[in-house]
């Protein structure tokens, strides 16, 4: 990572975007000199101030800088001009993990399994520096060309010894303590990767309703039923993580990830050799080369332009990125 990488926008060449969110855009770009693709996440400035998040992007830029996993996104460069502040990260080209399962209707037992270990590994790794992820789903799960899970998306990542009190991530994917107001720790995560699985397995969230109400309900009461699919060890996983008593949570007490590894589950992985990049993956998205972006939805366009005329006005603001 190259912190205040004495770059500008005119480094790159910017080709189109691949998403979009509420204070800005991800746009694929080639940096002119090393002829490497990345992920170019501009935000707002502007934008940040209007919704209060200057303290939330600090912290998400600030966690980047500082974790390195293979099954993390990583960031590469970091600058800014007057208007945007820019993340350079990898481009990972195979895609979000929704188109995927979407595309298949639901995973196999031994494509879920596959990613649900890689995700425990990911978690694992930040919940030893202390770190709450807060936003598992599968729009924030991106698939390399060896189809290797990336999470990305570091917006609700907290650094918490203890507890935290936020009401933050996707309403089917919240843990019960977390509606409840009560205060919470790293479980939370464990609770999505419950979620996750089940929704690997049946292209939809355990308990999904339209009435956002009378899904927190559910999930509270934990009223749960399988397809008629599910083999025996994932439902026995997946109840071990939805449960709503987090003396009983998988993860949740004493070996943690430790724990969930031993859980029959995954009796047939090796999570050393996984870490080590020595398990083919049983599923590789189909990419013509680093450049192929076809995996990403299409997105009207805007102009980009480095701004770095006269004084920047946010300047006291963004002075500590």
């Amino acid at each position: 990572f190259q912190d205040r990488a004495n770059l500008t926008l005119n480094d790159f060449e910017v080709f189109r975007t691949l998403g979009t969110g509420s204070f800005g855009r991800v746009v694929l770009c080639q940096h002119k000199e090393t002829n490497k693709y990345f992920a170019l996440k501009i935000i707002r400035k502007e934008v940040v101030i209007q919704l209060k998040q200057v303290e939330h992007t600090a912290n998400e830029i600030n966690l980047l800088r500082c974790i390195q996993h293979p099954f993390l996104v990583s960031i590469q460069y970091f600058f800014q001009d007057n208007s945007s502040l820019y993340l350079c990260l990898d481009f990972i080209n195979g895609g979000e993990m929704f188109t995927h399962i979407h595309k298949n209707k639901y995973f196999s037992h031994s494509i879920a399994r596959f990613f649900a270990a890689e995700i425990v590994l990911a978690l694992e790794y930040l919940h030893n520096l202390d770190i709450i992820y807060r936003d598992l789903k599968p729009e924030n799960l991106l698939i390399d060309s060896q189809g290797h899970v990336r999470v990305t998306d570091f917006g609700f990542a907290k650094r918490v010894k203890d507890k935290t009190w936020t009401l933050c991530g996707t309403p089917e994917y919240l843990a019960p303590e977390i509606i409840l107001s009560k205060g919470y720790t790293r479980s939370v995560d464990w609770w999505a990767v419950g979620v996750l699985i089940y929704e690997m397995r049946s292209g939809h969230a355990p308990f999904y309703d339209p009435n956002q109400m009378e899904m927190y309900r559910k999930i509270v009461d934990g009223s749960l039923s399988f397809p008629v699919h599910f083999l025996a060890e994932e439902k026995s996983i997946i109840q071990g993580f939805l449960t709503c008593d987090l003396t009983r949570r998988l993860g949740s007490m004493k070996g943690g990830a430790e724990q969930i590894k031993e859980h029959p589950y995954f009796k047939e992985m090796n999570f050393k050799a996984l870490l080590n990049n020595k398990i083919r993956s049983p599923y590789i998205p189909q990419v013509s080369g680093e450049d192929d972006d076809s995996h990403f939805d299409q997105y009207d366009e805007e102009d980009l332009f480095w701004d770095e005329e006269g004084k920047d006005p946010y300047e006291d603001i963004f002075k500590q990125f």
